[in-house]
């Protein structure tokens, strides 16, 4: 957004937002502040307490919102009582760590916050909920992309800055930034941004620093985002400084809480310019400070420049609990129950990207089928109703459920399958039993979701199947023409069954709505795969190409993919290989009272009748490589690199401009293929570049093949609900020696850029996870972690979270969906400006490859280091995160890296 950065002028942050009452603000201002010790509410100001006692308030000196008459009594002295839960609105400036907030203060207040996005509710429906319902104790504004001096990116916080004096307030980042402008402070550029990087912070000990150390190697290192600032020379006299970095310093290598930080080593690095004020140490030297935290003299209003909720953040969980702390003694010395009556119910909210509907399960209206729930989920209707539930301690907005009948007929599967120990590596391995059962006729019509590369326990399980039995369809959606306008992401589906028949359907609510529909269809019975062990029994396994973004909260698709939008096999038949026990598995399911299993007795012979040395010699599948005078030999790139060093200079506008912390700016290259065995060529990839996520789809109908080499897991649910994302980000070649290998692999391990790009997915992924996980039960085990494949070494880290019971696989998928290690962050105006930034569509790469299995478990990759092989064209993708850090010269050289592997892989083959 281009709007203007600083303005001392309150008239002009007045009139910046419809609707504000410039007149009334200046009262406020203008006139003595009331302390709170001065004045208790009326009912409109009430708070959770059984008892209470007035006195009056002299009206003019209230806001009219709040004129009514007083009762006048003396307090009494009574011992101060703690609410069982706090109530919190969270305001959310369409951020991706904003529900890293939700989590933190679902478990510190005892009941979710009500998350609504700065756009959503009119004042006039806070107001209502505030003061007439008395429905929250305080407010959280979150993070966002922007400035607080432009109306569409803070919406309505300007105004309840102004209006809520009497709730206490809790800023984060854009939130203390639009604080500090409604009370006049001017909002200028940082000299330098700050994204994902770490400082120590002094603060003034006030409530919100409650038992939190100060100071020099204090162990208080925060985490900052952010490309703007409070110019700290224009704070007005009643706000007042409380916390600043220590100096211009950051600390690279230093991430995580006191658990994970003692796994890195500690690297300051300075900034050479910041905003910022001197101060004088003890030893006479001067240092820059920054300001990082404010409060409101006279209202309970506080806010922080950095993120406390971020993983690396040290005591951040602390300073949510002193802001509950706060809150309760603000009420406390009110005196004033807010709520006399509490009969309104709530279930935590979990909200879609531009709508005001949460996932939630509808009521009476499951199936058991020997033992096994099947749910359905209603469609909500507009009108919205406060609910409350006393016994769970829960509380939120929910719109009301018309309850409507799946579409989709039910279908109870059964599954057939059979075990043979130790065959794997006595029949040549995966590769030919692969080419044994689905090579012949170049493989049309099947899939190879591939662990090429097992070491270090990264992947265990290889999954292969082709067309099978009478349940097996082929599924191809593509975008309408219109999915580009706000909300249209209609568009047709072609379904082909194993009888050949196609049918043709518009689908008005996109294509995770008919996958959705289609899983919970399904009825089975868990004893059939009990015995088991991995998560995939059959079901759609296929790709999501990156446009579904538009289904996922994205506002526009500016370019057109040339490939369809999805395409999924329904497999009711797969073989599964276990790389750590050397098994072979055999599955079929079908449905009803079939008794046939014919497919499962004609595999068995294949697999037994197979030798140990037998070589399934396919053309060009044992070429050597060819002599090419450059890797990228014959491939044509859409930007030269002198575009592409423009792009990234573009991002880093864009980024200074607080418009985004992070930017994954993406390019293809492409080459005229022919009559490619493609299959050969997928072989040849996977011996020359193994991962633990590879892949192969023939969708030969499409004239599609996608041969894909992916290091990179994007989300998995296993079937104990648990969601577990591996975000790469960071990535450097291998070298040339063992002692230069071990030098690249720790320079990139202390990179405090590749760091900051790692740290700013993991929390955006915890973000993602956060929407529809348990409370509290987002975590991450491994943060940044070094893996070394055949031509790199990347950064890896770990989150997982415990899925609600209340959301289905394809609610947690469009949580999440593109994968934020793809997109950047914040992810919804980040996707926005890649989209006017490249001259194409991403189609497949950037998408996910993987299964959906009948029973609502799934593992996704992200399509990466992959070849799409389509009508006649090989296409690569490949890119780079441009964070404040980045240098244009470099990033082209990352990018030009990673496509290394696939465009050698094609070249040598041809």
């Amino acid at each position: 957004m281009n709007c203007t950065l600083c303005s001392s002028s309150l008239e002009f942050a007045c009139s910046s937002v419809e609707g504000l009452r410039s007149a009334n603000a200046k009262l406020l201002i203008s006139k003595p502040f009331l302390r709170v010790s001065d004045c208790i509410k009326s009912r409109c100001a009430q708070a959770s307490y059984p008892c209470a006692r007035k006195v009056v308030m002299s009206s003019h000196m209230v806001p009219r919102h709040l004129e009514r008459s007083f009762e006048g009594k003396k307090q009494l002295e009574e011992p101060r009582k703690k609410l069982d839960f706090v109530r919190t609105l969270l305001i959310d400036n369409y951020d991706s760590y904003t529900y890293n907030i939700y989590q933190e203060l679902s478990v510190i207040n005892g009941a979710p916050p009500v998350v609504v996005q700065n756009d959503e509710w009119t004042w006039k429906e806070i107001n209502h909920f505030l003061y007439e319902e008395g429905a929250f104790d305080n407010i959280v504004i979150s993070p966002g992309p922007g400035s607080p001096t432009c109306p569409a990116d803070i919406g309505i916080c300007l105004q309840v800055l102004l209006e809520c004096w009497d709730v206490p307030v809790l800023g984060v980042c854009l939130g203390h930034q639009a604080l500090g402008y409604v009370h006049g402070a001017r909002i200028v550029h940082a000299d330098e941004p700050v994204h994902g990087r770490l400082s120590e912070i002094e603060h003034n000990g006030c409530r919100l620093f409650d038992d939190i150390p100060s100071g020099w190697n204090s162990g208080f290192k925060v985490v900052r985002y952010h490309s703007l600032v409070i110019d700290a020379e224009s704070l007005p006299e009643q706000l007042i400084p409380i916390a600043w970095t220590l100096s211009d310093n950051t600390l690279a290598g230093a991430y995580g809480s006191q658990a994970l930080q003692d796994n890195l080593e500690s690297i300051s690095r300075r900034l050479k310019n910041e905003n910022y004020w001197l101060c004088s140490h003890a030893n006479g030297m001067q240092s820059r400070k920054v300001l990082m935290g404010v409060m409101h003299a006279t209202r309970p209003h506080y806010g922080v420049q950095f993120h406390p909720e971020s993983v690396a953040t040290c005591h951040g969980k602390q300073i949510f609990k002193n802001f509950r702390e706060i809150t309760e003694d603000y009420w406390l010395r009110m005196r004033s129950p807010r709520i006399n009556d509490k009969k309104f119910h709530y279930a935590a909210p979990m909200q879609v990207p531009h709508t005001g509907q949460p996932f939630r399960e509808a009521p009476g209206n499951g199936q058991l089928v020997n033992g096994t729930g099947v749910r359905h989920y209603g469609e909500a209707s507009a009108s919205r109703q406060l609910e409350y539930d006393v016994d769970k301690n829960s509380f939120g907005i929910l719109d009301m459920v018309n309850l409507k009948p799946v579409s989709a007929a039910y279908k109870f599967l059964k599954l057939r399958w059979r075990k043979f120990d130790n065959l794997a590596s006595q029949v040549g391995g995966a590769r030919n039993i692969f080419s044994e059962l689905y090579g012949k006729n170049k493989a049309e019509n099947t899939f190879w979701l591939d662990s090429s590369s097992t070491e270090k326990g990264r992947a265990r399980f290889s999954f292969m199947g082709g067309k099978g039995g009478s349940l097996w369809k082929q599924v191809t959606f593509r975008l309408s023409d219109h999915s580009n306008e706000a909300s249209k992401y209609g568009g047709h589906l072609l379904v082909e069954d194993a009888e050949g028949s196609i049918s043709s359907t518009y689908l008005d609510e996109g294509f995770f709505d008919f996958l959705d529909k289609e899983l919970l269809s399904f009825c089975y019975d868990e004893k059939d795969y009990a015995g088991l062990p991995f998560d995939f029994f059959g079901g759609f396994i296929g790709y999501i190409g990156y446009d579904l973004k538009v289904e996922c909260g994205a506002v526009s698709n500016l370019h057109k993919s040339r490939t369809p939008d999805a395409c999924f096999f329904f497999a009711d038949s797969l073989v599964v290989i276990d790389h750590k026990f050397d098994d072979v598995y055999i599955l079929s399911i079908y449905e009803g009272s079939a008794t046939k299993s014919t497919w499962l007795d004609d595999t068995e012979q294949k697999l037994v009748s197979l030798k140990a040395s037998a070589t399934i010699k396919l053309d060009k599948n044992d070429s050597h490589a060819a002599k090419i005078p450059t890797f990228n030999a014959g491939f044509c790139f859409e930007k030269s690199k002198e575009q592409y060093t423009r792009d990234v200079k573009n991002c880093l506008k864009y980024i200074k401009d607080g418009e985004s912390y992070e930017l994954c700016l993406t390019t293809q290259t492409r080459k005229s293929v022919g009559k490619i065995d493609s299959l050969g060529l997928y072989l040849h990839l996977r011996e020359k570049n193994p991962a633990p996520y590879a892949a192969w789809l023939n969708f030969s109908k499409e004239n599609l093949c996608i041969c894909s080499s992916s290091p990179e897991r994007f989300l998995r649910l296993d079937r104990n609900s648990v969601l577990e994302a591996k975000p790469i980000k960071g990535t450097v070649a291998r070298g040339a020696t063992p002692e230069e290998d071990q030098r690249l692999k720790l320079q990139l391990q202390y990179s405090e850029k590749d760091q900051a790009e790692n740290l700013m997915i993991v929390d955006l992924l915890r973000n993602d996870l956060g929407r529809v996980c348990e409370p509290g039960s987002v975590h991450v085990p491994h943060l940044m972690d070094v893996e070394s494949y055949a031509t790199v070494h990347t950064m890896v880290s770990t989150i997982r979270g415990k899925k609600r019971s209340n959301v289905s696989a394809v609610d947690c998928v469009k949580a999440a969906f593109p994968g934020g290690s793809m997109t950047g962050a914040p992810k919804l105006r980040s996707m926005e400006l890649l989209d006017s930034i490249e001259s194409c569509s991403r189609g497949i790469y950037s998408g996910s490859i993987g299964f959906f299995s009948y029973n609502q478990t799934f593992d996704l990759n992200i399509v990466i280091r992959t070849v799409v092989i389509h009508e006649g064209e090989a296409s690569i993708g490949a890119g780079g995160a441009i964070v404040a850090l980045s240098n244009p010269e470099d990033e082209y050289e990352e990018m030009i890296l990673k496509t290394r592997a696939p465009t050698k892989a094609v070249m040598e083959f041809k």
